[in-house]
């Protein structure tokens, strides 16, 4: 008579990863420096961070009304209202009737609102610069593109934002030849 031994087969993972692994505190950790250290450079942005790339996105002029900035911006559309009347105020944007549409007004950065934001991206560029300073010029580059591509590659959850086609038409950078953006099945969001 033969006896069989069984033993219990883990629960939990059989490493826990260390810290050199974990990409989510490195995530953390690169998003609390990067917030600390772009909204220095713009403390004089109406919003910070956020009035600073809705003003972006007005003066490329893709997204000319309030609710297509919130919804291309993941923000709730009152709290868009709030952020635009700022920048209103601070002379950056203006609200002018849509020419198509009489019943929508189109968000447009003013002469001004331009000039300034120049400044602030050579701002946010240095910024950035300092913060990967221990890279090298090429590493710099490198991790640019490798974050471009990850981003690029996620579904986002909010499928009205397609983040690879913002972080492509930011950056000028076209999709590659034969290289077409699906969505997956039953995602209603626009073919990447």
């Amino acid at each position: 008579m033969s006896t069989t031994t069984t033993t219990a087969a883990p629960t939990g993972p059989a490493e826990l990863p260390g810290r050199l692994e974990d990409l989510g505190w490195h995530l953390g950790v690169l998003l609390r420096a990067y917030r600390a250290t772009v909204e220095q450079a713009l403390d004089d942005v109406p919003h910070g961070t956020r009035g600073y790339q809705v003003l972006v996105t007005v003066a490329q002029g893709d997204h000319p009304t309030q609710l297509a900035l919130a919804e291309h911006h993941g923000i709730d559309r009152t709290v868009m209202t709030y952020l635009v009347d700022d920048l209103v105020a601070a002379g950056l944007v203006e609200r002018k009737q849509n020419p198509a549409d009489r019943r929508a007004r189109r968000v447009v950065a003013t002469p001004e609102g331009r000039r300034r934001l120049a400044g602030w991206a050579t701002a946010v560029h240095d910024a950035e610069e300092q913060l990967l300073g221990m890279l090298s010029p090429d590493e710099r580059s490198a991790f640019r593109t490798l974050m471009r591509r990850v981003a690029c590659d996620l579904r986002d959850v909010d499928a009205t934002t397609d983040p690879c086609t913002v972080a492509e038409h930011t950056l000028g950078v076209a999709t590659p030849p034969g290289k077409d953006r699906e969505r997956p099945e039953g995602n209603a969001g626009p073919p990447r």
